[in-house]
């Protein structure tokens, strides 16, 4: 038997679902839209081309959706108790948020039995449609306009409790809800996430160049790290935390135990240099399921060897020297800087070895720049 749901109805099951944050705002017009769109005509977003993509859907939810009343909007923390363990290993870092499986099949699954539950109790004819990062909504504006926090100067939710460690899912419904009061914002004068951006990635607060954003680097970027940020990516092996690490929100941040965020048995015991030595058929199976996934085994070796050659560990050179005959010339393009960077006798060795065969054009480039530069140092 149906009646009318109420949004109290809505957050109890949100939160016996496993979400612990859970708001509910209207449909009107987005009012970050007007600033998305200057930070695209920046080209801030640089490759990111799906991001210029159904624009007036991202200003009016009723775009995608005729019959919208409201939002719901939920969130999750991910940083599970144990992510401090293995967020930032001698092996380098993984982002927090890709320790665990990944996910968006988790949220995905909640959010279906949360709109399970919604349908079992209304009209036939309610109308739902649900995104977890991956439709054209600017979700930080409904977080924040829900009451889940507000959007800090590094550009991301900020919740009171939880800090910034959320991973947020919204259902776009024909039902009207009654909306929540959003959150006021307390950075206040703090800029320790500007300041701490190893690659000066914020050109202001609220602003964000993806273009130096080591994120975009390592992970959505799909070609060349250029050489003049490469130093700078530090051991951020995929992805970076750092603006996150040193706000005040996320120092006394709740932790989760949720096991669906439990850290991964190949992020616990990680020897990067190692998994250089992985074939694409051993990449995707041990990665299968994972954030990985995203870069592919192409972009996740480039960043490796970028680490290995910024650690500046001797002990890299053999499994650096061996991933110089990698079929992937992107990997072998970076192996050469990182070899370059160690500057053994064994990796100068290798390099010159390699010039003698290469035949890729931007190998090539990096294998000449790698002995230019061991020669002025």
């Amino acid at each position: 038997m149906t009646g009318e749901v109420t949004a109290e109805d809505v957050k109890v099951w949100a939160i016996d679902i496993g979400f612990p944050l859970v708001g509910i705002t209207d449909v009107r017009s987005v009012g970050t839209w007007g600033a998305y769109n200057d930070w695209l005509e920046n080209d801030y977003a640089d490759g990111m081309a799906y991001l210029e993509r159904r624009s007036e859907e991202r200003r009016d939810v009723r775009q995608i959706m005729p019959a919208a009343e409201s939002v719901i909007v939920l969130g999750t923390n991910y940083n599970h108790t144990e992510s401090a363990l293995f967020y930032n290993t001698e092996s380098g870092r993984l982002a927090r948020y890709a320790l665990s499986e990944d996910y968006h099949p988790v949220l995905i699954e909640r959010m279906e039995e949360l709109i399970h539950r919604i349908r079992s109790a209304t009209p036939s004819t309610s109308e739902f449609m649900s995104y977890v990062d991956t439709g054209p909504i600017l979700e930080r504006d409904f977080s924040a306009r829900a009451g889940l926090g507000w959007i800090g100067k590094h550009t991301g939710l900020i919740n009171r409790n939880v800090g910034s460690w959320l991973f947020l899912g919204e259902i776009i419904t024909s039902l009207v809800l009654e909306v929540d009061r959003p959150t006021s914002a307390h950075c206040g004068s703090c800029e320790r996430c500007l300041k701490a951006c190893p690659t000066e990635a914020f050109v202001g607060p609220y602003e964000l160049d993806a273009r130096r954003c080591i994120s975009y680097l390592t992970i959505e970027n799909k070609d060349e790290i250029p050489r003049d940020l490469r130093p700078l990516i530090g051991g951020n092996v995929f992805g970076c935390d750092i603006c996150q690490d040193v706000c005040p929100w996320n120092r006394k941040a709740e932790t989760t135990t949720d096991e669906a965020f439990s850290p991964l048995p190949v992020v616990r015991d990680r020897d990067i240099a190692s998994w250089l030595k992985m074939d694409s058929r051993v990449f995707k199976a041990t990665f299968k399921n994972s954030s990985f996934e995203r870069t592919k085994r192409r972009g996740f070796f480039r960043n490796i060897a970028v680490v290995l050659g910024n650690q500046g560990d001797p002990s890299a050179v053999p499994a650096l020297v061996e991933a110089l005959d990698d079929p992937e010339p992107l990997v072998r393009a970076h192996v050469a800087w990182a070899l370059g960077r160690l500057g053994t006798l064994e990796a100068l060795n290798a390099i010159r070895s390699r010039s003698q065969v290469e035949n890729e054009p931007s190998v090539a480039t990096e294998l000449r720049l790698a002995l230019e530069g061991s020669c002025q140092t």
